[in-house]
């Protein structure tokens, strides 16, 4: 099959993003939220780094450039961290991949007021199929050992991250055109480098709080640096491949899966409770979305 290999990579990186949501639950239980996103942000900016200078991709953005840069390393890097680590310390993984999937209704919702894009009727109908999934996860999660105020809490601050890499998603595609164009590959490697910047301050306020996490275990440890050479600088490589090999359409599609391994993960690796609920709830918010996404592709 023509790249075939290509498929096989995002598959693996759907894999590995499901697996995600397991490593920021064991992470999160562990290790304080700025501090672990920082971590996973050293690891990954230096991989970053030193992949652009061994494949000769080395590129400085210019002065414009950096303006988006910047904005983009504040809300993918910073903004979406914070979100993802204070959630993922309330909500279960599996909960949690399913709210993730937001993201691509939320940058549909903000192409109309920042990208001149029509509300529609379809984009209305995905909306509302969507909450209705939410809805569903909200109260009929079958993860009931988690107190309700603290899953509902959790769930909140998934979603809000979602919204946050929305509004990424809407910066890089201004960055990705015109004269200035930047690669998703470039866009991701320096506003990883300028989020981590961002990042600083906050970690350094909050060692200043509860100190180095000493207690953290190696369990904990280890699948931070999952997080950072695993599911930031291998997958967001192999996704930018794949958007500049198979387009940006198909290669969407592998994120349908992502909330399929996360609900497994979590069911195998951290004990959490399979339900019926769940299928229904994927159902509707992957079909809200999908509805979105054929739309634009229309």
């Amino acid at each position: 099959m023509k790249n075939a290999t290509t498929h096989a990579k995002l598959l693996v990186v759907a894999i590995i993003w499901g697996l995600g949501w397991v490593a920021g639950r064991v992470v999160a239980g562990d290790i304080s939220p700025f501090t672990a996103g920082w971590a996973r942000y050293i690891i990954a900016v230096g991989c970053f780094l030193i992949f652009l200078k061994v494949t000769n991709q080395w590129i400085l953005p210019n002065k414009k450039q950096w303006k988006l840069i910047i904005a983009i390393g504040f809300l993918s890097t910073f903004l979406y961290q914070a979100f993802f680590m204070y959630g993922m310390k309330w909500t279960a993984a599996g909960d949690a991949s399913l709210m993730i999937t937001f993201n691509p209704l939320f940058t549909a919702i903000l192409a109309v007021p920042f990208l001149g894009e029509r509300f529609d009727k379809r984009l209305g109908a995905g909306l509302i199929l969507a909450v209705s999934g939410v809805a569903v996860l909200a109260w009929y999660s079958p993860n009931v050992d988690l107190p309700v105020n603290e899953r509902l809490l959790g769930d909140a601050l998934i979603g809000l991250s979602a919204l946050s890499w929305a509004c990424t998603t809407i910066l890089m595609k201004k960055a990705m055109t015109g004269e200035d164009a930047m690669s998703p590959l470039h866009l991701t490697v320096w506003s990883s480098a300028a989020g981590l910047l961002i990042q600083t301050p906050a970690a350094i306020w909050e060692f200043s709080q509860v100190g180095l996490p000493n207690d953290a275990s190696f369990e904990a440890w280890s699948w931070l640096v999952f997080l950072a050479l695993f599911s930031t600088v291998l997958s967001y490589v192999w996704f930018a491949d794949g958007i500049r090999k198979i387009g940006a359409s198909k290669t969407s599609f592998y994120v349908y899966l992502v909330p399929i391994f996360g609900i497994f993960s979590g069911w195998l690796l951290l004990d959490e409770k399979l339900g019926i609920s769940l299928a229904i709830s994927f159902i509707l918010i992957a079909g809200g979305v999908y509805l979105v996404q054929s739309k634009e592709s229309s």
